[in-house]
């Protein structure tokens, strides 16, 4: 009998298991993020992340003026106070933001902008 299964039988003998060895720690970042993905809320932790990064990317100006509503299959929907603002969005800037965007959280976040007013 080999050492190994000789403290295997003692140990269930006495009814007492080594405890497992305790993994690498890592960030909760992580943790939280990967649980987030798994329940299907991925795109919760992506649009709080436009949101707090909206003003940088279209300046002060378009940011005093619209928000991000709403981040849905890679759809991000854009709350803008003015009729006369979204049509220049839609037509001088759509292309602009998206690429921002696309740089700053990568291209599959934020594949296309939908303007609404309200």
């Amino acid at each position: 009998m080999t050492p190994a299964i000789r403290k295997q039988a003692l140990a269930e003998f006495r009814g007492y298991r080594e405890p497992r060895p305790i993994r690498a720690a890592r960030p909760v970042s992580d943790l939280v993020g990967s649980a987030m993905r798994g329940l299907g809320l991925g795109d919760l932790v992506d649009e709080g992340q436009v949101a707090a990064a909206w003003r940088e990317i279209v300046g002060d100006f378009i940011a005093l003026h619209s928000a991000p509503a709403r981040l849905t299959g890679g759809t991000l929907t854009i709350r803008v106070l003015q009729p006369s603002l979204r049509f220049e969005l839609e037509r001088q800037w759509r292309g602009v933001i998206l690429e921002k965007l696309k740089a700053r959280f990568g291209g599959r976040v934020v594949r296309k902008l939908e303007f609404r007013v309200g």
